[in-house]
């Protein structure tokens, strides 16, 4: 190999190292900002979400957002819920209820679908839906299942408790098979109407959910590049 030859080679070389280098910086302030932004978890539901009879400071996405704070990590956790919201009125209003930057999504929606009698195929496509928008989207997933009233007979609450399950397995979501299960059936975790968790109740709800919550978590600083907690 000439001299020339060397040199010319040298320079490609150095080119080729320049544009990775060049690359690499264009890249990095998008990936270090995205390091530092805390974790947008939106909580997206109905009453037991939003906080029905409870002080604001009560309801279960603030309690939840101060449990996981406490715990080290850096979250905004933003109550989406709406009383009395079935699976279509929360998929109606997905568009704006829910940020497009939201990391992840605390999916509680179907209670009222069960208290109803509604059929479990439409809440099952209704809720169907709204995973796949925010999946699009890229937000990661926590579902939290619910269970019909037993009074409504066999065949139903099986077609209607079968929705959680078999949506958390097709689309690979966190699933908190119950989100109530802390609070069923104890009036002294609940309000008056014996459905809804008292203050107390919220609390307990959210330790139970709370290593899910978690789990989210660290897939959601998976996809971002960063060491999870822990």
């Amino acid at each position: 190999m000439s001299v020339g030859d060397a040199w010319v080679k040298c320079m490609r070389a150095a080119v080729i190292g320049l544009g990775v280098i060049v690359a690499m910086g264009s890249a990095m302030p998008d990936a270090m900002a995205q390091a530092g932004k805390p974790i947008k978890i939106v909580a997206f539901g109905d009453s037991l979400t939003a906080g029905y009879m409870l002080a604001p400071s009560e309801a279960f996405p603030v309690v939840l957002g101060k449990a996981l704070q406490g715990r080290g990590h850096a979250v905004e956790v933003i109550n989406a819920g709406v009383s009395g919201d079935t699976t279509s009125a929360g998929r109606d209003r997905l568009g704006w209820a829910v940020p497009a930057d939201a990391d992840a999504v605390i999916l509680e929606l179907g209670a009222n679908d069960g208290l109803r009698g509604l059929d479990p195929a439409a809440a099952k496509r209704n809720l169907e839906a709204i995973i796949q928008a925010l999946t699009a989207q890229k937000a990661v997933i926590l579902l939290a299942g619910m269970r019909a009233p037993r009074s409504m007979g066999d065949t139903y609450t099986t077609a209607f408790d079968a929705i959680f399950p078999e949506l958390a397995a097709k689309y690979g979501l966190v699933l908190y098979p119950l989100f109530i299960e802390a609070t069923a059936l104890k009036p002294s975790l609940s309000l008056a109407d014996g459905l809804h968790p008292n203050a107390k109740g919220v609390e307990a709800i959210v330790a139970g959910i709370l290593p899910d919550v978690e789990a989210v978590i660290a897939r959601v600083t998976a996809r971002r590049g960063q060491p999870a907690k822990g």
